[in-house]
């Protein structure tokens, strides 16, 4: 039946894909492709905009041959992007100012930290929910113009464009320099450190501070709208969605409604908790963002807690230490002991994240005693894994007053099932896998479906969610508590290991 799909163009850290979806939210088609990672100076990390574009106007195509349709098959595309990864643009050419600047790249560190000392921090909560960190787009857009001669002059006449991800691929799907649309939707314009949270608009007074000029920035719109139609890669097709891809991973989830909580568990992890359509305001460590906006109605808001380390410790377990020789022999091997022994693992490799914020803690291994062997460590592994998500949750719940009835997750790590009973125990609610894997690129097509009128309303969606696995907690509370105050102490031994004047 024609125009009973949906694209979803997922634009990530390391691959852009395109994944086709029907109309029963099943999975067709996918094709993908990498692109280089610019390494131009330690703690540097560049893409090239151009190679990303000419991806895209790979993978539609090839998703759409794989899955043996055509673009009349096709009701509208959504986008879900890597968040925090910044563009400048010539409006007249379409040709990049530079490289653009991934959300990993640490260089305005300084930049950040002068806005801290002239006293922007409070600002920066209040106003846009965030803390102030090197993590978030803005400073990066005003590194850009400072770093090209012309570049700053350029943007206050609205000749040179700044965007995430996003932005730029809308405008060049629907004409580039004749005629795109230059837009981002409210999850992405979030992360820049230059939105009202509440407004949902450019305020000047972080203008100002941040050193961004409105005319270069996009127009802040929906989640859920019509931004155009394309006119390249997939002519004729409406751009009926875009999200930040955290965000896309929570409307993949069905994660409406207040209360409803997800996990992505891969090299870190990424919690979700949808709070409702006023922003809940965090005195926890979290982050307070918009989850979604649907075109006519009031934006619905969620917290987020990021974890740094969660599948790469597993990595370090694997690589640095020898101790397994994959990655999924980790579960094995922790199954062959009962518990930890008492043995505990904070991987704060490079300081914790939500909830704790401590860029001085470093990784810690503490109630090491004779008795302890690899099946033990093994298992802390997993536990470190579990423990953290218990601190973000309690965060989150802490900051919202809800309550948490089933922790939805998705990523790598969901396949061991170790791990996710351990979750469970932790948390003492159920967790849930999708049978849908891909949450990402499905709440990209979700939203697109639903702007485009494919699905008439997201209760559609919840029925087109279905589970995969389940795991129960099986645990006992004084089980739970005791290894949470274990847990507790053992991250207070990682704190203040970083100390003035100490190299390393």
């Amino acid at each position: 039946m024609a125009g009973r799909h949906v694209l979803a163009i997922d634009q990530g850290t390391n691959s852009t894909r395109c994944i086709v979806f029907d109309q029963a939210a099943r999975f067709v088609s996918v094709a993908q492709v990498e692109h280089r990672q610019f390494h131009p100076r330690p703690g540097w990390v560049e893409h090239d905009p151009m190679e990303i574009w000419a991806n895209v106007a790979r993978v539609v195509p090839q998703a759409l041959h794989r899955a043996g349709l055509s673009l009349d098959d096709v009701v509208a595309l959504g986008i879900a992007n890597q968040r925090e990864t910044v563009v400048a643009w010539d409006r007249r050419t379409g040709r990049p100012l530079d490289r653009a600047i991934v959300w990993q790249d640490v260089r305005t560190a300084d930049r950040v930290d002068q806005l801290a000392a002239d006293g922007f921090a409070d600002v920066a909560r209040r106003r846009c929910g965030l803390p102030l960190a090197s993590y978030f787009a803005g400073p990066r857009m005003a590194w850009l113009l400072d770093a090209h001669p012309g570049a700053r002059r350029a943007a206050d006449r609205g000749e040179l464009l700044l965007g995430t991800m996003e932005s730029w691929l809308i405008w060049n799907l629907t004409g580039g320099p004749a005629g795109g649309r230059h837009v981002t939707d409210v999850t992405n314009a979030s992360r820049t450190m230059l939105m009202d949270l509440r407004t949902l608009a450019w305020d000047d007074e972080l203008l100002d501070a941040v050193g961004v000029p409105r005319a270069a920035l996009p127009e802040i719109r929906p989640t859920m709208e019509v931004y155009g139609t394309a006119t390249a890669v997939a002519p004729g097709v409406p751009i009926a969605a875009a999200l930040g891809d955290q965000q896309a991973a929570l409307f993949g989830q069905t994660c409406f409604a207040p209360g409803e909580a997800k996990c992505t568990f891969g090299t870190g992890a990424f919690l979700l908790l949808t709070t409702g359509t006023e922003p809940a305001t965090s005195t926890h460590g979290l982050i307070t963002t918009p989850a979604y906006q649907v075109d006519g109605e009031p934006p619905v808001y969620a917290l987020e807690g990021s974890i740094a380390v969660a599948g790469s410790l597993v990595q370090w377990f694997r690589d640095s230490l020898g101790l397994i020789r994959s990655a999924p022999e980790i579960e094995t091997l922790a199954r062959t002991v009962e518990d930890n022994g008492g043995c505990y693992i904070v991987p704060a490799f490079a300081g914790l994240f939500a909830p704790h914020w401590r860029s001085d803690a470093r990784g810690v291994v503490v109630g090491l005693t004779g008795y302890i062997t690899k099946g033990h460590l093994a298992r802390a592994v997993l536990e470190a894994t579990a423990w953290q998500t218990r601190e973000v949750v309690d965060a989150m719940l802490a900051d919202s007053g809800l309550e948490l009835s089933e922790l939805k997750v998705d990523g790598g790590m969901t396949a061991d099932h170790l791990l996710m009973q351990t979750v469970a125990d932790v948390l003492g609610v159920p967790v849930a896998r999708p049978m849908v894997a891909e949450t990402v690129s499905l709440g990209a097509a979700y939203a697109a479906g639903l702007s485009s009128g494919l699905w008439p309303h997201r209760e559609v969606l919840r029925r087109h969610w279905h589970r995969a696995g389940e795991w129960l907690p099986t645990a006992s509370e004084q089980w739970r508590e005791e290894g949470y105050a274990d847990w507790r102490h053992a991250v207070q031994r990682s704190l203040g290991w970083v100390r003035e004047g100490r190299s390393r």
